[in-house]
């Protein structure tokens, strides 16, 4: 792995590679939220420009982006559940797991506030009145990253919201644009990431009612697919496209990416 702080020269090999990398493409299995924010759209021109690769993404949950590289069907994989990233590696599917950015989590409902949420820091007191008030909460239910942590933060709330499942809780098993839209069209609580949600044009009168809370962290990381399990994979552009991520000019890339001057993502590859 390149350090960051060869990020210099890092990207200068890059340029002087892409004359090999000219007409070689990766394919990068990851989530809806970094796709809906439109992270991409912003950022792989960039690299192509300095590499030569071009960058196809699977836009996906992150349960199902991990089975889909699980299953040699992509190069690269840049999820958000690190605990599931970590299995992944262990489990020789991936080289290497390297943090790349990071945002959080906060639940939005409509301007009525019908659990009286608003403003609250504390997650989990804020799920427990929401489902004590029934109120209705649209999920993912995609084993999503998204999806892995609401469950979570429901289990230390002391809630199973499952038992409510067609009641107050309603599960979509869609991705993150497309939960918002059905959470606005029945005026339920959503959990998202911040960077759809900033990025998101479907508001109407909803707003940011829970956050703040450090449980609501939302790190992604970057794995390269390993060619051991997968030979197919194309290594060495899997590889350079993790290095140019995490070095200087990746991480600039992605801290200069903002929609409304707001910044989305905010970059903590380590520096090694």
């Amino acid at each position: 792995m390149l350090a960051r702080t060869l990020g210099a020269a890092t990207v200068a090999l890059l340029l002087g590679g892409a004359a090999w990398a000219q007409d070689q493409s990766i394919i990068v299995q990851s989530t809806t939220s970094t796709a809906n924010s439109g992270l991409y759209d912003y950022l792989l021109p960039i690299f192509q420009q300095d590499t030569g690769i071009q960058v196809n993404v699977v836009a996906v949950g992150t349960g199902q982006a991990i089975k889909n590289a699980e299953n040699c069907d992509g190069d690269v994989l840049l999820v958000h559940a690190k605990p599931s990233e970590e299995a992944f590696v262990k489990a020789g599917f991936g080289t290497d797991r390297t943090d790349l950015m990071y945002n959080d989590f906060v639940i939005v409902g409509a301007g009525d506030d019908p659990a009286g949420v608003g403003g609250m820091t504390d997650v989990q007191a804020a799920l427990g009145k929401i489902a004590e008030q029934g109120a209705l909460f649209a999920s993912r239910g995609d084993d999503s990253g998204t999806h892995k942590k609401e469950m979570a933060l429901w289990k230390d709330s002391g809630v199973d919201p499952t038992t409510a499942s067609g009641d107050w809780y309603r599960e979509t098993g869609s991705g993150m644009g497309a939960t918002l839209n059905a959470g606005i069209g029945m005026g339920a609580y959503v959990m998202t990431d911040r960077a759809t949600w900033i990025s998101f044009d479907n508001k109407q009168d909803y707003a940011i009612h829970v956050e703040g809370d450090e449980d609501m962290f939302n790190q992604y990381g970057v794995i390269p697919v390993n060619p051991e399990k997968c030979p197919s994979v194309n290594a060495e552009a899997a590889r350079t496209f993790a290095d140019w991520l995490i070095s200087d000019k990746g991480q600039d890339t992605i801290a200069g990416f903002k929609i409304a001057d707001q910044q989305l993502f905010f970059p903590n590859a380590p520096d090694n």
